[in-house]
């Protein structure tokens, strides 16, 4: 599955994006999805994943609580809703497909968005 990632930009601490994933493909809702993130300097991280009937998600605990991960199967998309930023948050995001909902290395990858979380 090809994926196409939007929706990053600049924001003030204590605000909210939400990013969106576009997927290709007639087999999106067989997926689980994820969304990472890699911050200058470090290594790539995960943020969180739903399954593919969007019926379960998990978080990393540095976002749960903040982080809303969704997806629309009708539209091939998923979607990260970002509240409460913090300037920690900033980092590339991407977006993500596997078969396997906890798979520790998924299959496909987008492009990532750049999220900036000024102070």
């Amino acid at each position: 599955v090809q994926l196409q990632a939007c929706g990053g930009g600049l924001v003030q601490a204590g605000g909210s994006l939400r990013l969106s994933c576009a997927a290709s493909g007639h087999t999106f809702s067989t997926y689980a999805m994820g969304w990472f993130r890699q911050a200058p300097g470090k290594e790539r991280e995960f943020v969180a994943a739903i399954n593919w009937s969007g019926g379960t998600s998990r978080y990393a605990t540095s976002v749960k609580g903040r982080f809303t991960i969704a997806r629309d199967n009708a539209k091939n998309t998923v979607l990260l809703q970002m509240n409460s930023l913090k300037p920690e948050d900033t980092a590339v995001y991407y977006c993500a497909a596997d078969r396997n909902y906890y798979s520790d290395s998924y299959s496909d990858w987008g492009q990532g968005t750049l999220v900036t979380v000024s102070s």
